[in-house]
This record gives C-alpha cells, structure tokens and sequence, in this order.
C-alpha cells in the first residue's frame, strides 16, 4: 500500500496523459531517441509542481499487448522523460500506465481492463494511492477517450491540441481560480 494515503491534507492534482500532452506522439515511442518534449511541458509541470499541486501521469500503453515494446521499456520511457524534466526542476510524482488492448497480440496482456481509458482505473487507482483532491484536480489528454476517463472519474478533463502546454496550463488556472481561492 502507498504511504501517500495517510496524508491528511488533500490535495489538487493535474493528471496528464503522455504521449501527445508531455512528449510528442511518434508512435508508440519507447525508446531515449524517442523522447521529445511537448513545447513548454517541463515548463508547466515546473509550474504545477510549485503550486503544489500532485502531478501524475495516466497513459494507456497499448504498445505491450501489441508486442511492439515490453512493459520494463514503458518504465524505462517513463525514467528518460524524469531525467529530461529534472533540468526544468520539474518532477512527476506518480506514473500510471495500462498495457492492455483486447486486440493485443500478447495473450497476458489481450483484455479490456478496467485502466485503459476511457475507463476511469488508472485515475481510480491514484485517488485511492494518493491524497487528492478531486474537486480540485483535473486531467488534460489530447484524445476523446482521455476527456470520458475524466468524466468517469468524476474530474474535469481538458483537450490539447497542440501547442504550448505551459501556456494552455497557465489558461485553465485562470479559469479554475475560483476553485482554489
């Protein structure tokens, strides 16, 4: 069981999807070569970090039951892009990832599990791990399914399209100021 939950004080969280929120989407990336950050994303985690909030990434990683990359590559993605973000002082707390597809081609891993989003699992699993917030929290993904996770989670969901993401995160703090005041 994860320490985090024994926290009293709650707090907001801003879950992001990966590939397309924090790195660029060049299919199924996993390797270091791979590893491009999204233009202002260590930047806006830097921001998040300082305003306290928790910052955990849910990302779906349907590469694995695809039989294009294992789950130990999924973690090691998961170090370079930490490594990449320390020199922005910026830090991701948690990283939750489901890699599973019920048309995978790797028998463990060929099931529609109750993480992959748009099921709210992943999210499900981090409120319960951790002290979060929920009214205070929100996602931002840059697929439909990753908005329907947020909604079955109960959370408000944001659509990146592209861009600066410390710039769309600096937006919807001005839009969410009343939730923290």
């Amino acid at each position: 069981m994860n320490l985090h939950v024994f926290t009293s004080i709650l707090k907001p969280c801003v879950f992001l999807d990966r590939d397309g929120v924090i790195n660029v989407d060049t299919g199924y990336p996993h390797r270091q070569a791979d590893l491009q950050l999204i233009d202002g994303a260590g930047d806006a985690i830097a921001r998040m970090n300082r305003l306290g909030f928790l910052v955990i990434v849910v990302t779906n990683q349907s590469g694995v039951a695809r039989g294009y990359f294992t789950e130990q590559d999924v973690h090691q993605f998961h170090q370079y892009i930490a490594q990449a973000l320390s020199s922005y002082h910026a830090h991701i707390d948690a990283f939750y990832q489901c890699p599973y597809h019920p048309d995978g081609v790797i028998e463990a891993y060929r099931q529609d599990h109750s993480d992959r989003k748009p099921k709210p699992g992943m999210i499900e699993r981090a409120c319960q791990e951790w002290p979060i917030d929920r009214n205070r929290s929100f996602l931002i993904g840059d697929r439909q399914t990753d908005l329907e996770a947020a909604q079955n989670a109960n959370i408000q969901g944001y659509l990146f399209d592209g861009g600066n993401l410390d710039e769309f995160v600096q937006k919807i703090l001005q839009e969410r100021q009343s939730c923290f005041d």
